[in-house]
């Protein structure tokens, strides 16, 4: 569905590189690749939600130049652009850059230079979300949102929270999110997707204004209220959660529900080889098994638009390539 401009305001950096480009980066390192990151059929090979969690810290452990992080920006920002999409939020993780000794500068300077080839080649634009990793711990988050809020960027604009929710609550981080916010770096955090609505619920405590995935709000009517009355943004990612058994199929998934009750949604590959998606094809889906039409589709791309963490400046020229 080119036609119709597309933003994506959730997609993990490290998880947009297929096996082929991680392989590459790989040869180029000189290392090789983790005995158990691949099957047999060359696809990622993971059997449930932490264990996909452990496959993702493998192949990241092959990226470690800005080099790397400039290719895997720039091979995804073009992907994305051929299906039609205008704006994209990265979200990418300082914690899987430092644990191969790839220094903050390295890893942003990669990733900006991706940006600033992909627009130059395609016209995409791209902003940056730094995210802590909830398993890594209270300390280890802190230190990443004062990363975040004392290093300034012209391309971050945002922080995230990823990891297991279920195992590390959100009002656990308020600290976190405190610094994060009080910097003026738009939030959100994952919630709702591998725990229930008491998880979206205490997301809601935290100075948020969006929330990764949420779709489990659905199990609680006055937490879709609150999403609703709040304005709360959903960044709903239906095939990652089809994928890896939080549905049983997309007929059977909330989002169009949720969007009945009036709680906004924007739409997410959320990591894209890993679960056979592209933020093009999510838009396919929404059409083809959820009934939105066109019109529909278009009000989600300004709903991202209107919710994403960028300038102003930006927002009002993407609003007019709608």
């Amino acid at each position: 569905m080119p036609s119709i401009p597309k933003a994506e305001l959730h997609v993990h950096l490290e998880g947009t590189a297929p096996p082929e480009l991680v392989h590459r980066i790989a040869v180029r390192n000189g290392v090789d690749l983790p005995e158990r990151l691949l099957g047999e059929d060359g696809r990622f090979r993971y059997t449930d939600f932490l264990d996909f969690l452990r496959t993702y810290d493998l192949a990241a452990s092959v990226m470690r130049t800005g080099e790397d992080y400039r290719d895997i920006t720039y091979e995804y920002l073009c992907a994305c652009a051929r299906g039609g999409a205008i704006y994209v939020e990265l979200t990418a993780s300082p914690d899987h850059a430092a644990i191969v000794g790839l220094s903050d500068s390295d890893h942003l300077g990669g990733i900006a230079q991706g940006i600033d080839d992909a627009r130059r080649d395609t016209g995409i634009e791209g902003r940056i979300l730094i995210s802590a990793v909830r398993n890594f711990g209270v300390e280890q988050a802190v230190r990443v949102a004062e990363y975040a809020a004392s290093r300034p960027h012209p391309y971050v604009v945002g922080f995230s929270m990823a990891g297991d929710e279920a195992g590390f609550p959100a009002g656990d981080f308020a600290e976190v999110f405190q610094t994060a916010a009080g910097a003026g770096l738009g939030c959100t955090i994952h919630a709702g997707e591998w725990a229930g609505a008491d998880s979206v619920r205490a997301a809601l405590t935290l100075p948020i204004t969006r929330i990764a995935h949420g779709v489990r709000a659905i199990e609680d009517p006055s937490v879709v209220s609150e999403l609703a009355d709040r304005g709360i943004v959903l960044e709903c990612c239906p095939t990652s959660n089809v994928v890896l058994g939080v549905f049983p199929s997309y007929e059977e998934h909330p989002l169009p529900a949720l969007r009945a009750a009036g709680v906004p949604l924007t739409l997410g590959s959320d990591d894209p080889p890993y679960f056979g998606a592209t933020i093009d094809g999510e838009y396919d889906v929404c059409a083809s098994r959820m009934g939105f039409s066109d019109d529909d589709l278009r009000e989600v791309t300004l709903t991202a638009i209107d919710a994403a963490f960028c300038d102003e400046r930006l927002r009002t020229a993407l609003r007019e390539r709608l």
